[in-house]
């Protein structure tokens, strides 16, 4: 039996603009067009931000590109997708999200071995501008500290 194609699809951006604090995994629910853009790797967490509606937890602004061979029944491609967390990891985040300065980034977009999409989430909270360049210098030094190993 092959192994599964591994799909981690990325925020590149959540680390160097926030804390990440906490971290979940979510379930999403998602229509078949989707989780199968997402097993082709056409997804984009770049812009995307959690929020709640009630007391459910969305993700907005997730771009899932329209799967090639769907028909009329296709996705649209930014909609708000409901997050799947328990009852008492929804109560935490809604209660931390309401001191200032936090919010919920999507982190990675992937795959588990049963075939289902998983969002892994964090509590964040907004980085300074002289924390981003902190985090420019760090990422230097171990790229540096790469190189030298593998010399």
């Amino acid at each position: 039996m092959e192994p599964k194609n591994i799909i981690e699809i990325k925020n590149k951006r959540a680390d160097y603009e926030y804390f990440l604090l906490d971290e979940y995994t979510a379930g999403l629910v998602l229509t078949g067009t989707e989780i199968k853009s997402i097993r082709e790797g056409r997804a984009n967490l770049n812009d995307a931000y959690c929020a709640f509606t009630g007391n459910e937890l969305f993700v907005r602004e997730m771009h899932i590109s329209e799967y090639r061979f769907g028909s009329y029944l296709n996705h649209t491609a930014k909609r708000d997708r409901k997050l799947l967390l328990n009852a008492r990891e929804l109560r935490k985040l809604q209660n931390r999200i309401k001191e200032r300065g936090f919010t919920i980034v999507p982190v990675m977009l992937f795959v588990n071995p049963q075939g289902l999409a998983k969002l892994q989430i964090a509590l964040a909270k907004g980085k300074h501008h002289y924390d981003k360049r902190e985090s420019i210098k760090e990422k230097d030094t171990r790229r540096e500290l790469a190189r030298e190993l593998h010399k």
